[in-house]
C-alpha cells in the first residue's frame, strides 16, 4: 500500500460509558471514501470514564490508525458527538481538564489543515458504535477486544443495506431539505396566500416571536438534536400578546385536557431569504425541592430551597441525557439555588461554565411563599381570585404580577437571543419563566399557561430566528427520567 498526500480516508469514531461516568470503551474505523471498504478498526475498553473522554479516545485511535496506513493522507472525520466535532473544529472552547490533553493529542497526529470534521446522526455511526460496545462487552468479561472476533463491519454493512439513505449535512443544518420544502410550499401556496398580509416584528416586541415553524420531516430526522433546521415562514400574522399568566412552581392548578400543540403555523408562506441558524433555547426546569411534591408556592421571595435527594437524581439524569445529545454550547441559569444546582450538574458533564441571569428567576409570590394553593384560598381568597383573573394582579403582600414577570422574561429573551444568535443555549429556570417563553412564542392567550404541564427537570425548546419568528420544538420532555 502506498501513501500519497492526495489520498483521503474517512475516520468514524465513537465512545460510550455505561453510567457516564462508568465502564467505558471506544471504537474507530478507517474507511475508503469511494468504496466504503473497511481499511482498519480499533477498539478498547478504557475502564471507568465519561462519554466525552471515551469519544475523544476513539478519535485519537482513529486518527492514529489512519496515519499508520497513509502518513500523508487527508482525513475526513465523522462523529455523532457534536461536542468533539465543534471543539476540534475550533468553534467551541475546550474547558474541561480531562478533555484538553486528549484534544491536544488528537491535534498533533496530523498537521493542521489535513483533517476536517463533520457531525453525523447516531444512526449513521453504527460501525464505530458497535466497536465501542464490543470493547465494553469484552471489558465486562475481563478480556481484551479482539479484531478477529468483531462483527461490527458486517453489522454496519447490513444496516446500511437495509436503511433508506439518510439526509446529509452537519447537525442542525438540514438546510437543503428545509430549503426545498420552503420553496415547494411557497410556490404551491403562493396563489392561495397572495391576499394574506402579515408583519414579522423584531425580537424586541412582545407581538413578535410567536410565528412558529412547520419543521419538515427531513429537517427533524436529519439531526437528533434541538437544532434541526425548520422551513419557517418569513411572514407572520400580527397578534398582540398579553402578559403571561402562569402556574407557580408546581403549585397552581393546571387544567387537564388535550396536549398543548408545540408547533403552530403562520397564515402565509414565503420563499424569501433564509434567516440562518436560530438562537435555540433549551429550557430546563430545575429538579425537585422539598416543596415541589407538596405543590407549595416557591418563588424568588421565599426560602430559596435546595434540591432534594430526588431533585439531585433528576439533575444527574438530565445532565447525562444532555451530554449524550451533545448539542448544548452555553449554560445560563436563574440565580436561585435549585436552578444553580441543576445547572452545575449539567455543566460538570459538558465542561462548560454557568452564567447567572437574574431575568430567569421565578415570580415573587409575596405572602403566598411556602403555602399550598388550598392554604392561599383559605387565607387570601379575594387576592387569589383577582390573581387568577388578571395577569396584572399581584399576590398578597407585594409579590410580582404575571404582567411584571412577562415584561422581565421578554426583555431577558431578547437580550439572550441577540447574544447567542445561531447557538444552542441551555436556560435553567422555573415554571413561570419557561411557560411565559413558550406562551409568547406561540402567541397564545394568557389562559393557555394553565393548560401546560411542566414537570420538574423537564426539557422544552424554542428557536428564535433573525426575522422575529419563533418555533416551539419541544415541551415538557421527561423521557430522561424514566
Amino acid at each position: 500500500m502506498t501513501s500519497s498526500s492526495s489520498r483521503e480516508v474517512i475516520v468514524e469514531a465513537d465512545g460510550g460509558s455505561r453510567g457516564n461516568p462508568g465502564p467505558a470503551g471506544y471504537g474507530a474505523v478507517v474507511l475508503d471514501p469511494v468504496t466504503g471498504e473497511t481499511l482498519a478498526e480499533a477498539a478498547e475498553y478504557i475502564g471507568v470514564a465519561t462519554n466525552n473522554v471515551a469519544e475523544y479516545k476513539g478519535l485519537v485511535a482513529g486518527l492514529k490508525a489512519a496515519r499508520d496506513l497513509f502518513p500523508d493522507c487527508t482525513v475526513h472525520v465523522r462523529m455523532d458527538s457534536k461536542l468533539v466535532v465543534e471543539q476540534m473544529s475550533g468553534r467551541w472552547k475546550i474547558k474541561h481538564p480531562d478533555m484538553k490533553p486528549l484534544a491536544a493529542e488528537a491535534g498533533r497526529i496530523f498537521p493542521a489543515g489535513r483533517v476536517r470534521y463533520e457531525w453525523i446522526p447516531r444512526e449513521r455511526n453504527k460501525h464505530a458504535d458497535r466497536l465501542a460496545n464490543e470493547a465494553m462487552d469484552a471489558g465486562k468479561q475481563g478480556r481484551r477486544w479482539e479484531p478477529s472476533a468483531s462483527t461490527a463491519a458486517l453489522d454496519a454493512s447490513a444496516a446500511r443495506n437495509a436503511a433508506t439513505p439518510p439526509p446529509s449535512g452537519p447537525p442542525g443544518d438540514a438546510t437543503a431539505g428545509a430549503a426545498r420544502a420552503r420553496a415547494a410550499l411557497g410556490s404551491a401556496a403562493g396563489a392561495r396566500t397572495a391576499g394574506a398580509t402579515g408583519s414579522a416584528t423584531a425580537p424586541g416586541s412582545d407581538e413578535g416571536l410567536f410565528a412558529a415553524a412547520f419543521a419538515t420531516e427531513d429537517a427533524l430526522t436529519a439531526s437528533g438534536d434541538f437544532e434541526a433546521e425548520a422551513a419557517h415562514p418569513t411572514t407572520a400574522p400580527s397578534v398582540a400578546s398579553a402578559p403571561a399568566a402562569s402556574a407557580p412552581d408546581a403549585s397552581a392548578p393546571v387544567a387537564s385536557g388535550a396536549p398543548v400543540p408545540v408547533v403552530s403555523a403562520s397564515q402565509g408562506w414565503s420563499n424569501g431569504p433564509d434567516m440562518g441558524a436560530p438562537a435555540t433555547f433549551v429550557l430546563l426546569r430545575h429538579g425537585e425541592t422539598a416543596l415541589t411534591p407538596e405543590k407549595r408556592f416557591s418563588g424568588s421571595g421565599g426560602s430559596d430551597p435546595e434540591l432534594s435527594a430526588a431533585g439531585l437524581r433528576q439533575a444527574e439524569a438530565v445532565a447525562a441525557a444532555l451530554a449524550a445529545r451533545g448539542t448544548i454550547q452555553e449554560i445560563v441559569s436563574s440565580p436561585l439555588t435549585r436552578c444553580r444546582q441543576t445547572a452545575a450538574a449539567v455543566a460538570a458533564r459538558l465542561g462548560l461554565d454557568v452564567r447567572v441571569e437574574q431575568g430567569l428567576r421565578e415570580t415573587d409570590f409575596g405572602a403566598w411563599e411556602g403555602l399550598t394553593f388550598g392554604e392561599v384560598r383559605e387565607r387570601h381568597p379575594e387576592d387569589l381570585d383577582a390573581w387568577l383573573s388578571s395577569p396584572k394582579a399581584a399576590p398578597t403582600g407585594g409579590g410580582e404580577s404575571f404582567a411584571t414577570v412577562a415584561r422581565r422574561v421578554a426583555a431577558t429573551r431578547d437580550r439572550l437571543a441577540a447574544a447567542y444568535a445561531g447557538r444552542t443555549v441551555l436556560l435553567v429556570s422555573h415554571v413561570t419563566p419557561i411557560k411565559t417563553l413558550v406562551r409568547l412564542a406561540l402567541g397564545a392567550p394568557p389562559e393557555s399557561l394553565f393548560r401546560m404541564e411542566l414537570s420538574a427537570a423537564s426539557i422544552s425548546a424554542v428557536a428564535y430566528y433573525a426575522d422575529g419568528n419563533a418555533s416551539v420544538r419541544l415541551l415538557n420532555d421527561t423521557s430522561h427520567l424514566r
